[in-house]
């Protein structure tokens, strides 16, 4: 027996409805669950901000961090040892600046393997996004963007893959080699421009990046298993962190629970580097040297300053306090700096957490 024609339209009505809240389960009953994505370590990330030379001294300033790499108007900053760095770029027509992804690096990694993973988990492919759009418009979806010579990449081209969270969250999934250059995968960085300086703070590596989204728990769900991730430390019953595998990294995703679709996309709150020789009264006192007042309200961080938050046992954190220590760039994006041990656990460094599973 046909249906009506209203039955058929409200029927394919419906299914169009469904189909958002489908993308973002990656696997239901009865399927054979998809093999994680094997991400190794936290590898990169990108600033956009309003002048890259002004922001470019301010971070060799602090850091004495090397340029290992450039794309056109990026410069990419070696972080440590490398190859993992930070790029600084300008913002496009209607951003703001602001983290705008977050890389990782992945044990063998291929651009068409691991973009047939991302598929299994409810990824569709899409085109490299347009500047000033939405971030919910890429939602669950991910692209290649190919780099050319000109633009930092090699001469067959560069090949870099991206995804976005069903918040709209970026992020790159990379070669542990990869350091922003040429190469097929991004590996060749032969022309290393050294800073003016040693500054003020050498880093170590990443350490974590803190993300605020609208449902906090899904996040959680969907990157323990596209990674196959555990959590490794607590910071209060309902805020877990994700540990990226060597017991240290870790991905923070805090927020609310709001169920459905997301109306507005998902915010990459601050990133943290690890440094040697951590100690607050010092890291304070150079900074305040360097020209970075105190911070006075918590609702109002402007440029140029720095605080420092004591995460309090109700949070994970040890008696009295475990200090974390920020500071906010030229375009007010927020930095943390934490002792190489800080694993987002309990004890004054934040080094309690549970060992590597």
């Amino acid at each position: 027996m046909s249906l009506p024609v209203d039955a058929i339209n409200n029927t394919r009505r419906n299914l169009l409805k469904a189909l958002p809240a489908i993308a973002i389960v990656p696997f239901g009953f009865g399927q054979v669950s998809p093999s994680p994505i094997a991400v190794q370590k936290l590898h990169s990330f990108q600033i956009r901000v309003s002048d890259v030379a002004d922001s470019l001294k301010f971070y060799q300033d602090l850091f004495g961090a090397p340029i290992q790499s450039r794309q056109g108007e990026v410069v990419c900053l070696r972080i440590g040892e490398g190859p993992q760095f930070f790029s600084i770029a300008p913002v496009l027509g209607g951003e703001l600046p602001g983290i705008s992804h977050i890389g990782l690096s992945v044990a063998d990694f291929d651009v068409n393997s691991v973009a047939a993973q991302l598929r299994e988990f409810g990824l569709s492919r899409s085109i490299k996004p347009t500047s000033g759009q939405n971030d919910l418009n890429e939602a669950m979806r991910y692209w290649v963007d190919e780099r050319s010579q000109t633009a930092g990449g090699s001469i067959s081209g560069s090949r870099d893959l991206y995804f976005a969270d069903v918040e709209g969250i970026r992020y790159q999934l990379s070669s542990e080699n990869h350091c922003g250059g040429g190469g097929d995968l991004g590996e060749t960085c032969a022309n290393l421009e050294l800073a003016p300086g040693n500054g003020l703070f050498p880093l170590v590596d990443i350490s974590h990046f803190t993300t605020f989204l609208a449902n906090r728990d899904r996040a959680n769900d969907f990157y323990t298993s596209a990674f196959g991730k555990e959590y490794q430390a607590y910071q209060g019953p309902g805020s877990p962190v994700i540990g990226v595998g060597d017991g240290v990294q870790f991905l923070m995703y805090v927020g609310g629970d709001q169920q459905g679709q997301p109306t507005q996309a998902g915010r990459i709150d601050h990133a943290c580097f690890s440094m040697d020789n951590f100690d607050v009264d010092a890291v304070l006192a150079n900074l305040t040297d360097y020209g970075l007042t105190a911070r006075e309200n918590a609702s109002d961080t402007q440029p140029f300053m720095h605080w420092i938050s004591m995460r309090m046992p109700n949070r994970g954190g040890a008696e009295g306090g475990t200090p974390e220590l920020y500071f906010s760039d030229p375009d007010g994006i927020r930095i943390q700096l934490q002792d190489p041990t800080y694993c987002g656990g309990g004890g004054y460094l934040g080094d309690s957490c549970l060992p590597p599973a």
